[in-house]
């Protein structure tokens, strides 16, 4: 699995050498954040992540590629995952987790359909520091930090390649709607596939390039184009899962085989891509005797002064 990954990752950044980088540049930067506290207000779970990318390729035209490699995104990640009590171990819940990523991947075009696909390296466990900076966090805004107890009990210390691919295509269901039906399919830290969709009011997405925040679904602009005022978004999907490392076996509940999430979205944008972007996501139940699901909130803010 290393070895393929390391094929891979020299792959999909072949195109950035200095022999073939005279007609790329940096032509994208996208973020989003995600947070229980902006969704249903509970610090559990899903607690929170970070998504950030950062895109390089010839001058975009509105339209990906045809080439596997001519558009590279540099992908960036980090999560906390706890279970629903920081105060106390308890063996029912889900155990706390951290995870820090970083990959690379691709965007084109085959035929009509639109490709997204790279490699991540997770790096997960108490080696990536974040729990902590929520035991840090915590303690500045007083609020209960992760006990002891619990983060012995935590994921422990590991590195895990993942294959990400998403193929997706859109059709107008009118002037300012579209709908995009998708299939994602993942292997390594998590191995799963995905079906769903993503159905846009307005300008956002046309002409533009979107990356997938992994926890939310959320799509977020890495290429953005010059539009101004509202669009709103709506999507849904179910995922079938083989096998999760946030679930060792035979120490704690295991993975539920499948997992729903819906999801909706505001996005205004005024003069000089000033932009405010708003979601909530509903996800189901991810393990064996989870109390419900949960509400996350994910954000972005762009201003130019």
């Amino acid at each position: 699995m290393y070895r393929f990954f390391t094929a891979a990752l020299i792959a999909l950044l072949t195109p950035l050498t200095p022999v073939n980088a005279g007609d790329r540049s940096r032509i994208g930067y996208g973020r989003l954040i995600t947070n229980d506290f902006i969704g249903d207000g509970k610090d559990r779970w899903r607690t929170g992540s970070v998504a950030s990318s950062r895109v390089w390729g010839p001058e975009w035209t509105g339209q990906l590629p045809s080439g596997f490699g001519e558009l590279i995104e540099l992908r960036l990640g980090a999560e906390i995952i706890a279970p629903e009590n920081l105060t106390g171990f308890d063996r029912t819940d889900r155990r706390y987790a951290s995870t820090l990523s970083i990959g690379a991947h691709t965007h084109c075009l085959a035929g009509k359909a639109e490709v997204a696909a790279g490699v991540d390296l997770v790096f997960v466990g108490p080696q990536t520091g974040l729990s902590q900076f929520q035991n840090t966090l915590h303690d500045a805004l007083d609020v209960p930090a992760p006990a002891s107890g619990l983060l012995r009990n935590q994921i422990a210390n590991s590195i895990r390649p993942t294959v990400v691919m998403e193929m997706g295509r859109s059709f107008d269901v009118s002037n300012q709607t579209h709908i995009r039906p998708f299939v994602e399919a993942r292997a390594g830290l998590e191995t799963l596939v995905r079906i769903g969709f993503d159905l846009t009011f307005g300008a956002l997405g046309r002409g533009e390039l979107m990356s997938r925040d992994p926890v939310s679904g959320q799509r977020y602009r890495t290429i953005a184009q010059d539009w101004t005022g509202y669009s709103a978004v709506l999507g849904a999907d179910v995922t079938y899962v083989g096998s999760s490392e946030f679930f060792p076996e035979n120490r704690g509940p295991g993975a539920t085989e499948v997992r729903k999430r819906v999801r909706l979205g505001l996005h205004w944008q005024g003069e000089n891509n000033t932009a405010v972007f708003y979601g909530m996501t509903w996800l189901g139940e991810e393990f064996d005797g989870q109390a419900g699901g949960q509400v996350i909130g994910s954000a972005r803010l762009n201003f130019w002064f």
